[in-house]
């Protein structure tokens, strides 16, 4: 396959960093990083790939029409792989407002300049361009069964405000393919996990938490059950998809590793127990951390993505178990915690957020 031109928008942010790194490390494609560089957004996680000829990077917000005209018109992008989003579900229950800006203003601007874009290209140029839409298996909502999965036909129904935000920008997406014949595809991912994650997600605060013997906060019983899915085997998949996915068409991307969140916890705690032993004080296992909260408002119970489709008709399958992937997790944490010190700069501390509270409710 001839090398690609492609334009990631979120690049700087986990996903969008590991698949960057991906293709400028195991690829002759080339990357347009296009990042707002929010707190989640981190160039020191390109830094092994910041010096790259086929790496380029612009500090644009989505929501800027100009701005994103500019760098398309500049680049020529073969592929758009749109991650830019706002992600964090508490975080969206204490403040709606930037997801709804970010996740679908953002999404109807960058489809109107780059349908305005693909419009006036020519050729295999035109023939060959995609607008590859990267989502959530949290726009579907609920699985009420102990044995149900999500699949590609599973109805939306997002129960907190990220989850809704990011349904209404798969809806845009589908609708500029039908409407104007705009060559796009969609991935609907499970919870992703691995380095470089900013510590106020699920896996992070455990493991550094634990390190600084804070307690471990479960929300519920904490038997809500997730799909992980290890962060390089998403990026290689994204890289699949947009490379070699049929137009129109969503695909399902998952890790095949169903756990309870409880169980993820106490497999962490496991992992340090081993790697650093507990030198505080009345703590001999990192486990007696743990302490039971109040749920989040809205909490969904189980997640499970049905990945058949991608594995039959693209041929791709997750390369991590859990077991291997949470391993090498914590050992990058372990080993970069001066990353995860320059990350934090301040502004997150590992307090709990998304808290409904009567000042939650003003963020218009």
């Amino acid at each position: 396959m001839a090398s690609k031109k492609l334009l990631v928008t979120g690049g700087a942010g986990f996903i969008g960093s590991a698949v960057i790194r991906h293709i400028i490390e195991n690829t002759d494609h080339s990357v347009l990083n296009v990042d707002k560089l929010t707190y989640a957004g981190n160039l020191e996680s390109l830094e092994s790939v910041q010096n790259n000829s086929r790496y380029a990077f612009e500090q644009v917000d989505i929501c800027d029409a100009a701005d994103i005209k500019r760098v398309l018109n500049k680049y020529q992008p073969d592929i758009v792989m749109h991650l830019a989003a706002e992600s964090h579900v508490d975080r969206s229950i204490d403040g709606p407002g930037e997801f709804i800006q970010t996740n679908i203003v953002g999404t109807y601007v960058l489809l109107e300049e780059a349908r305005g874009y693909w419009s006036n290209l020519e050729g295999s140029k035109k023939e060959y361009f995609r607008f590859h839409h990267v989502s959530t298996d949290e726009v579907y909502g609920d699985l009420e069964g102990t044995d149900d999965l999500f699949t590609e036909e599973t109805s939306y129904a997002p129960s907190s405000p990220y989850s809704a935000t990011k349904a209404s920008s798969d809806h845009l997406v589908r609708a500029w393919q039908r409407t104007f014949k705009f060559p796009t595809l969609i991935t609907n991912c499970s919870n992703n996990y691995g380095p470089y994650q900013f510590p106020e997600k699920f896996i992070p605060l455990i493991i550094l938490s634990a390190l600084e013997g804070k307690n471990l906060p479960i929300y519920g019983n904490g038997k809500q059950i997730r799909d992980w899915l290890y962060v390089d085997d998403h990026a290689r998949a994204l890289l699949h998809v947009a490379l070699t996915g049929k137009i129109s068409e969503t695909y399902n991307i998952g890790g095949h590793n169903e756990l309870q969140n409880i169980d993820v916890v106490k497999t962490i705690c496991s992992i340090l127990d081993e790697l650093v032993p507990s030198n505080l004080d009345g703590i001999s296992k990192y486990e007696q951390l743990i302490t039971y909260v109040s749920d989040r408002a809205g909490h969904d119970v189980r997640y499970a993505i049905d990945a058949t489709k991608i594995s039959n008709e693209l041929n791709w399958t997750p390369d991590e178990t859990f077991a291997t992937g949470i391993k090498k997790t914590v050992e990058w944490y372990l080993e970069n915690t001066i990353w995860c010190d320059r990350v934090k700069d301040g502004s997150y501390q590992g307090e709990r957020l998304g808290v409904v509270s009567s000042l939650s409710l003003i963020h218009i």
